[in-house]
């Protein structure tokens, strides 16, 4: 989205259309992020301690300067990627759980259209300014009401 660009609104039917995909992508990170907390683990146990920074220093020795490498390369693949949730529409709330929102309006006031990884559909939403415990259902006459 391009800067001064106004986010896209979202019906209800076109969130969960975009679920397969959106899901497959959850799925992709979900699983650079166990790598990455593996590979820290990792260089905790060679290190004696959680490293303060995984930027290489000269001073490493090869097996730790490896490391620290392969994960600045992950890391690095790991935040780019967003750019593809973005590119949906979405906004990446909580990436630890996979919190993902999507504008949506009810009643003519625009709200979050709320989904977390592992979830089927979406089938809540919250104000703007409000945050997951604000989540209500989405009811079945709303859904037809407010949501198309």
């Amino acid at each position: 989205m391009a800067d001064g660009e106004s986010p896209p609104v979202f019906t209800l039917e076109a969130v969960n259309a975009l679920l397969p995909r959106l899901r497959a992508f959850m799925d992709q990170q979900m699983a650079r992020r166990t790598e990455i907390e593996q590979r820290l683990e990792k260089l905790a146990k060679l290190l004696g301690t959680a490293p303060d920074t995984i930027q290489v220093d000269d001073g490493d020795p090869p097996p730790v300067r490896d490391l620290k490498q392969d994960l600045v390369d992950h890391v690095s693949r790991y935040q780019s990627a967003w750019s593809e949730l973005e590119a949906m529409g979405a906004v990446l709330k909580d990436p630890r759980t996979g919190l993902v929102d999507f504008y949506g309006q009810v009643d003519g006031e625009r709200v979050w259209l709320c989904w977390r990884y592992g979830e089927d559909a979406v089938t809540h939403y919250h104000g703007l300014h409000e945050g997951f415990s604000g989540r209500k259902a989405i009811e079945p006459a709303m859904r037809n009401r407010h949501l198309n």
